[in-house]
């Protein structure tokens, strides 16, 4: 496993909770985490210390799809999540570790995120570029205000 990381870095016009929210809830975060042209299934998310969680990506092109999961190693409700990702396939070995710190700011929030270990066949800029998709859609679902009524 090599040493290849990634940290991202936004503000965004939206509070703490809703951010949180977005990380936690198996709906919301299937709808953003995959990059474009993926799709993502959320077969197992229990978010507490020591909870694990599944997922899957779907390339929509190909349908060829990949698994992985991991637990959450520390939490801190609207504030901080750590968490471990391992892939399913042997071909993309070692255990990754993501970092997210959620700080209240005077338009919204402000979001950090570090992801480490990941594996050496992954080049870091795809992997960055994937996180900046992911960004966009994370923004595009927490910005909204829309009322039920």
């Amino acid at each position: 496993m090599a040493t290849n990381s990634v940290s991202l870095h936004r503000v965004i016009k939206a509070s703490p909770e809703k951010v949180y929210r977005a990380f936690t809830d198996a709906n919301a975060l299937a709808s953003w985490i995959p990059p474009y042209g993926f799709l993502c299934t959320v077969h197992e998310m229990t978010v507490a210390v020591g909870g694990t969680y599944r997922m899957s990506f779907h390339n929509f092109s190909t349908g060829n799809s990949h698994s992985f999961g991991g637990k959450y190693i520390e939490i801190k409700p609207n504030e901080f999540l750590k968490y471990t990702d391992q892939f399913d396939d042997p071909n993309l070995p070692g255990e990754m570790i993501t970092t997210v710190w959620i700080n209240k700011v005077s338009c919204g929030t402000e979001i950090k995120i570090i992801q480490e270990g990941i594996p050496s066949i992954i080049p870091a800029e795809m992997c960055y570029l994937g996180w900046q998709e992911s960004l966009e859609k994370l923004i595009k679902l927490v910005e909204p205000e829309i009322p039920d009524a």
